[in-house]
């Protein structure tokens, strides 16, 4: 029955793509906008939240899945902490991303000895997962100003500004950077930088690399990384923090995952950019985070006294794929939709300007499914259709194969043709919004405590922009490598020891809180518990 329903839904998309091919769709008026994010946005949803108890974010509220990590007991006993580290350097990196790696070749540029600590292999993060490109103001008739704008316009006029205002400013530099790294972004016919639409801006700004951007920046990231005199140490995630007992961090502990031992580290400064937390599956949302992307940078920094900001708000992409099961949570990029991909519910009709802020994009779908004018696959998910053939037939045919490589392969292994046929899709939990709160040299409330990328909160306020995540790990990067090298260079070694964690504890008691969870998590559980049960 399902089966037979998704046909013929798809058949009433397909009867009515000519008639929508030049269908214009207005932009939600702002009254009705925030009624709409109001009523379907999860970031709104009342019960999925709880006000935090302890820590420098007592009082404000952040989901159920954040708060317990937040509020989690160190995995490490004082007998963990070596007294004879097995690492002493200048910079630990904790992650190996986009970010991790920006910040370590700039701190290694700047003469410091470097070590970078990532929980997977090197390169294994969201950011290879990035599709639709990266926001740079290059083109005439564009500039930083109107970045800045549309930037801010989207994130509801709540960016932290200075934050902000770095990130548009330093977004040509860091892309001369990555040029002269060896990125191959696309070019127009002339040799010139090509750009592309994107959501809610008032301009193309995109730079591409077809639609798998994120990985060509991962890759030349990486293999610029090891060919520096830069140690690596893989499959080691950070599960604390150390200080010098008066409010400087001075190293880690780390977890080898060959064999579960800790390792303890000494670093005159510590930068973190472990990425996002998607697979804390928040409220139950698919994701589009890679494997290891469960938050960890939240509750190390919390417990030294690192102060958050924004906990409350996380982006759900509007277009992650749930059908054919094994797909569900992927991304979609909203580069597709810009190139002309239209959002159609089951009874074939659009309902929403796929161009407007991602937050509302998503709501508009959750509003379809929730109302009843969704579509239910045979798994019991529901989602709305994304009738990608329209973009060949605005275009011109051809075009999905020569901007979109990578959407068509993955689709076509499970012998769906995108040329021909409309994909189904709903919200994909995708972006954390909000995390360690950092100025402009990604410096955190804490000494010698750094962070870079989608660890840190401020710049994204309240809905990310699009493509505006590739350059923010590219600059804040780098300013938090340099930052850090120039903190290392002037410091001395501290003492290394767990006093705060002894303090956090203490105010978990006193909270009450006689039983918490061991945060990070570091690996997400997708252990189905009654099978379990029935195996034991």
């Amino acid at each position: 029955m399902a089966t037979d329903s998704l046909t013929e839904s798809r058949e009433r998309v397909d009867a009515s793509r000519a008639a929508r091919k030049g269908q214009t769709v207005a932009l939600f008026p702002p009254a009705e906008k925030e009624v709409l994010l109001q009523k379907y946005h999860p970031d709104y949803k009342a019960e999925a939240y709880r006000a935090l108890r302890i820590g420098p974010n007592a009082g404000q509220k952040t989901v159920h899945e954040v708060a317990d990590l937040l509020e989690g007991d160190s995995p490490v006993a004082q007998a963990d902490l070596k007294s004879v580290p097995d690492y002493t350097t200048d910079l630990l990196i904790i992650g190996g991303g986009g970010a991790g790696c920006t910040a370590a070749l700039t701190a290694r540029a700047a003469g410091v000895k470097v070590l970078l600590a990532t929980k997977l292999r090197l390169g294994d993060s969201n950011t290879v997962m990035a599709e639709g490109g990266m926001q740079v103001a290059v083109k005439p008739g564009d500039s930083p100003v109107r970045h800045f704008l549309d930037t801010i316009k989207g994130g509801h006029f709540a960016n932290d500004r200075e934050l902000l205002k770095v990130l548009v400013e330093e977004g040509p530099s860091a892309t001369q950077w990555l040029l002269s790294l060896g990125v191959l972004f696309d070019r127009d016919d002339d040799g010139n930088l090509r750009v592309r639409s994107g959501g809610a801006t008032s301009t193309p700004r995109l730079l591409t690399c077809k639609d798998y951007t994120g990985l060509e920046l991962m890759r030349v990231l990486k293999d610029a990384l090891i060919n520096e005199d830069v140690q690596v140490v893989e499959f080691a995630p950070a599960v604390e923090l150390l200080s010098d007992g008066a409010g400087r961090c001075t190293g880690a502990i780390l977890k080898n995952l060959d064999n579960n031992r800790f390792m303890t580290v000494h670093a005159k400064a510590v930068i973190v950019a472990t990425g996002g937390s998607g697979r804390l599956h928040i409220q139950g949302f698919p994701t589009s985070n890679h494997f290891g992307a469960t938050g960890d940078a939240l509750p190390i920094a919390y417990r030294l006294g690192a102060e958050l900001a924004f906990i409350d708000t996380f982006q759900y992409h509007p277009t992650g794929a749930i059908y054919p099961e094994p797909m569900a949570g992927l991304l979609v990029t909203e580069a597709i939709r810009a190139a002309g991909a239209q959002l159609v519910n089951r009874l074939g009709e659009r309902f929403v300007n796929e161009t407007d802020t991602r937050d509302v994009v998503a709501a508009a779908i959750i509003r379809e499914c929730v109302e009843g004018r969704g579509v239910i696959t045979p798994s019991g998910r529901r989602g709305v259709w994304l009738d990608a053939p329209l973009v060949d037939l605005v275009n011109g045919e051809g075009t999905l194969d020569t901007r979109f490589p990578n959407m068509r392969k993955l689709f076509s292994r499970y012998d769906i043709d995108i040329r021909a046929e409309s994909v189904l899709i709903h919200p994909t939990l995708h972006y954390q919004n909000g995390g360690v709160k950092i100025g402009v040299n990604g410096d955190s409330t804490v000494a010698g405590l750094f962070v870079a990328g989608e660890a840190s909160g401020g710049l994204h306020g309240r809905n990310r922009l699009m493509g505006n995540s590739l350059l923010d790990i590219i600059v804040f990067g780098r300013r938090a490598g340099q930052a850090a090298a120039a903190y290392a260079a002037s410091t001395t070694q501290g003492p290394a020891t767990l006093d705060h964690v002894a303090h956090f504890r203490d105010a978990l008691r006193q909270a009450g809180i006689t039983a918490p969870s061991a945060s990070p998590r570091l690996i997400p559980d997708y252990v189905r518990r009654e099978e379990a049960t029935t195996r034991s």
